[in-house]
């Protein structure tokens, strides 16, 4: 049969009928020093030194040393601050007795033997369950209190198994035990403590102690010996706390007879292990709250806690730190800065005229500035051609072309407000604008021009202005009295070919005829610039992007950020590189030359999207970036049209139009510029083509030479469906304005 032992702990007195903590003050005759071990109240050592016998301590002579006892265990300390008692606890010990051939219990037990009233509970945030041994099984129970029943096992084969320090089931294991135990027995079970491996441990230990002080050892283990530190007898803790009143309020509310917070500057703290309450003084105070006038104030400043070069006062609870004249104390750094209050006034009645003075002079240089800043205006309108402008426009009366102010454009885009941008490019940004009250404009703020292009930008405006082409973005007007030249243009609302091709609006699902159409279009804008323009355009930067489509989608060309003049003999070169990736004529890169020939080599690339829906440069997994035109060539070449084809594209047309489109692109892209057609080479083309796909059972010459193109008539007039919805329609067209263009 299992041995049940009472260990003792039962930490509350069965005949403990002590009076109320608050009822008595105690003597001042009374001893409050055991040994090394200090007793405050309300505990005492001697009679009517405590308030009832749960706190009644016996001073004793042990092993020749005063020291002080509860029952038959040890008082070690008492802290009133954290509400704890520690008191030692013996260790039980089951061992194997080689005489009798079986196990036996060994060491003390027994002692306090309490209730559930006394003010003691076994804490169980400090203390932990230890068993220690090898195949050791032992319970810790409180059947009579609390009905907890909790196990601790430790095992081991080997004494290798076994590691200093740790607790954590080989040959050593802690269990946690709950609240409010005043009391538990503990027991060994035999049928898992046997003689079979007492070869090199004959014994097993089991004890409830304070958990801080335990370190686990081998040698408890290998020698059989687990003693602790005190003649077999360890730390545990006690939570203790005036437990005939359940709570702070309660005990708050009868304040006149038992409340245990006799000094002013206490307060009652609910104990956290059971029913009850403890005192603490209040911030600033210390010392014993449960004493009238017991907590007394703490002298911060004999620990400075002002900075260096403050000064600190003690006041009841607390303290204060001041600072010297002329600085004022920061209380969250705990520094002394400058006094700017003290400082400023000061500095006012000292300084006064002075300030007077310095405001006249402010005033002063706003004026001058504001004169210079008019000058810095006029004089970037005369480098701009503002003067030429001006003059033209008074010979000419008729031309429709508008010279703004900075104020009027910062006006009509709400101070280019973020919310109005329209597209962002390398060449400047684009604002939606609004000019007079309500007619729709899109404003781009250039990029940095170079002293070249500020000599000629008046006479590329008066040429810009003139340009009147539907297929042609027009421009309206422009600011000149700014560093970098904000320009005007007509605003288009339905977005780009780009996004037709490959962005938002490819949902549309647009037919081949409509893409030819406004390739049509856009060629014929070009051509325009090239061909009838005085002097002629070059565009430099020719993409799909830069083709605009307005309320019926009919093609706009735009963007002229890095278009140029024709240019003359001595500045037929461009210093730097312009255009966009996969656009760029090869020619125009190894040579430096913009031509016109430039601009028909990035069309043809244009041609390669509607045909292939890809982009111009485009990267596969890992490999280098891949041109579209290279691709194409190689296709053209190994005659395999068809696999670059998009598949909308072959269901739409006839392989007949699709070679002729591809054999116009191949031309437009070959590496001499010299080879290439002309733009309106370009456009009969397409408009021979159009008139193809319009009407495919007229047979219609195709006589063309290797190296010319025969054109047709221009059929830009005619109207083509697009996606279901006639073109007096398209308004309709579920598309949403305001794309980002202009600005690519």
């Amino acid at each position: 049969m299992q041995a049940l032992l009472q260990l003792g702990l039962c930490l509350i007195l069965l005949a403990a009928q002590y009076a109320p903590a608050g009822s008595a003050v105690p003597s001042s005759h009374c001893r409050r020093q055991c040994g090394n071990v200090e007793i405050p109240y309300p505990f005492g050592i001697d009679p009517g030194c405590s308030p009832g016998d749960g706190f009644h301590l016996d001073c004793k002579v042990h092993d020749g040393i005063e020291r002080p006892f509860r029952s038959a265990f040890e008082v070690l300390d008492i802290s009133l601050k954290q509400g704890t008692t520690r008191v030692l606890n013996f260790i039980v010990g089951y061992c194997y007795n080689t005489s009798t051939g079986s196990m036996e219990y060994f060491g003390r037990y027994g002692g306090l033997n309490e209730g559930v009233s006394s003010p003691y509970r076994l804490s169980d945030v400090q203390n932990r369950f230890m068993v220690i041994g090898c195949n050791a099984l032992a319970s810790i129970s409180d059947r009579d209190g609390t009905g907890y029943e909790g196990y601790g096992a430790a095992a081991c084969r080997n004494q290798s198994d076994l590691v200093d320090g740790s607790c954590s089931g080989i040959g050593c294991s802690q269990t946690t035990i709950p609240k409010r135990m005043y009391f538990y027995a503990t027991t060994f079970f035999s049928t898992v403590n046997n003689s079979q491996i007492w070869k090199f441990n004959r014994c097993s230990y089991a004890v409830l102690m304070e958990t801080a002080s335990f370190r686990f050892s081998t040698k408890y283990i290998t020698t059989n010996k687990f003693n602790g530190t005190n003649d077999g007898r360890v730390p545990v803790v006690l939570d203790w706390a005036v437990r005939d009143i359940k709570s702070c309020d309660v005990a708050k509310q009868n304040k006149t007879g038992t409340y245990a917070c006799l000094s002013s500057n206490s307060k009652c703290v609910n104990s956290s292990n059971d029913q009850g309450y403890t005192c603490n003084c209040t911030n600033g105070y210390e010392g014993n709250p449960y004493l009238p006038g017991g907590c007394k104030d703490v002298n911060e400043c004999d620990h400075n806690p002002c900075p260096s070069d403050g000064v600190c006062r003690n006041i009841a609870g607390e303290y204060r730190c001041s600072c010297r004249v002329g600085k004022k104390y920061a209380k969250e750094s705990n520094t002394c800065n400058p006094n700017i209050g003290f400082i400023i006034g000061l500095t006012m009645g000292l300084f006064g005229l002075m300030i007077i003075i310095m405001i006249s002079v402010f005033w002063g240089q706003m004026t001058i500035q504001k004169r210079k800043l008019n000058k810095v205006k006029q004089e970037y309108f005369r480098e701009h051609g503002g003067l030429l402008l001006f003059d033209r426009m008074r010979s000419e009366k008729g031309l429709a072309f508008n010279v703004f102010s900075e104020a009027e454009l910062r006006h009509a885009t709400d101070n280019f407000d973020v919310s109005r941008i329209l597209g962002k490019g390398g060449h400047g940004t684009v604002y939606k604008g609004i000019i007079k009250s309500s007619m729709l404009v899109a404003i781009k703020r250039c990029g940095i021009v170079d002293e070249r292009q500020k000599k000629e930008f008046g006479k590329e405006m008066l040429i810009l202005s003139q340009i009147n082409h539907k297929n042609v973005v027009k421009l309206l007007g422009c600011c000149l009295e700014v560093e970098v030249p904000i320009l005007v243009y007509e605003f288009v609302r339905n977005g780009t070919l780009f996004e037709l091709i490959h962005g938002r609006n490819q949902a549309l699902q647009i037919s081949f005829s409509t893409l030819l159409r406004i390739a049509h279009e856009a060629a014929e804008g070009l051509s325009f610039l090239h061909s009838y323009a005085s002097p002629p355009i070059i565009h430099g930067d020719v993409k799909t992007s830069n083709i605009l489509l307005d309320d019926n989608y009919m093609a706009k060309v735009s963007d002229f950020g890095a278009s140029i003049l024709a240019p003359s003999d001595k500045e037929q070169f461009v210093t730097m590189v312009q255009g966009t990736c996969g656009y760029l004529d090869p020619e125009y890169m190894q040579t430096c030359q913009l031509t016109d020939k430039s601009d028909v080599y990035s069309f043809g690339v244009i041609l390669l999207e509607i045909l292939t829906g890809q982009l111009p440069l485009k990267l596969e997994g890992t490999e280098k970036p891949r041109s579209l035109s290279l691709i194409f060539l190689s296709a053209m070449k190994e005659n395999n049209l068809e696999d670059v084809l998009v598949s909308q594209v072959k269901g739409q047309a006839s392989m007949e139009l699709l070679r002729g489109l591809a054999d116009l692109a191949k031309k437009c892209l070959e590496m001499c510029g010299d080879n290439r057609p002309s733009m309106k080479d370009v456009a009969d083309e397409l408009n021979r083509l159009r008139k193809l796909s319009l009407h495919p059972w007229v047979q219609l010459e195709m006589e063309m030479d290797e190296e010319n193109l025969v054109g047709g008539e221009s059929t830009s007039g005619y109207e083509i469906e697009l996606s279901g919805y006639p073109m007096g329609q398209s308004e309709n067209h579920p598309i949403n304005p305001g794309s980002s263009y202009y600005a690519r």
